[in-house]
């Protein structure tokens, strides 16, 4: 059952986010054979923002570990109305972060139809569009977060390396 507000259940809730690839350091000819970049993950709402990086790391092949920042309230990635969300100490501005270890998915107060974003490396500069696509009160069983669909390769995380 989809719901539009916070699910009730913390522990067994469960989100369904699509989270697409909108820049990054990407060749045209790359972008030429795969126009959409995007994963769905499936995420417990007891899981914690670093469980969500660490799905989205995996999710599009990446190896080597860089800053990163959630940005949840706005009206999507880059948008200066936002709650940052970061690692311990980190930060991409000078606004204060909160630590993404300590926040769980259902403590964003998140909805069906919210938008928020990703940012992954503050050099290369790999930002996301993340869409809450559906909550349900329980998560089915098996491990979570998962990826449970893909939509175009994973581009190089270096753009010497395609």
């Amino acid at each position: 059952m989809a719901k539009t507000k916070k699910s009730e259940n913390v522990e067994n809730a469960l989100y369904v986010l699509d989270v697409f690839l909108i820049d990054g350091p990407v060749t045209s000819e790359f972008i030429d054979e795969n126009p959409v970049i995007s994963r769905t993950i499936e995420i417990k709402g007891s899981n914690t923002l670093k469980d969500l990086h660490k799905i989205i790391f995996k999710a599009f092949d990446r190896q080597d570990e860089h800053m990163y920042e959630f940005q949840v309230g706005g009206r999507g990635p880059q948008d200066p109305n936002v709650k940052r969300y970061g690692l311990k100490g980190a930060s991409s501005i000078e606004a204060p972060v909160v630590d993404v270890s300590i926040i769980t998915i259902d403590s964003l107060g998140l909805s069906v139809g919210d938008i928020f974003g990703y940012w992954f490396d503050f050099g290369d500069d790999w930002w996301h569009q993340i869409n809450v696509t559906n909550i349900t009160d329980k998560a089915g069983t098996g491990k979570y977060p998962k990826v449970t669909k893909r939509v175009g390769a994973s581009p190089p995380q270096y753009a010497d390396s395609d």
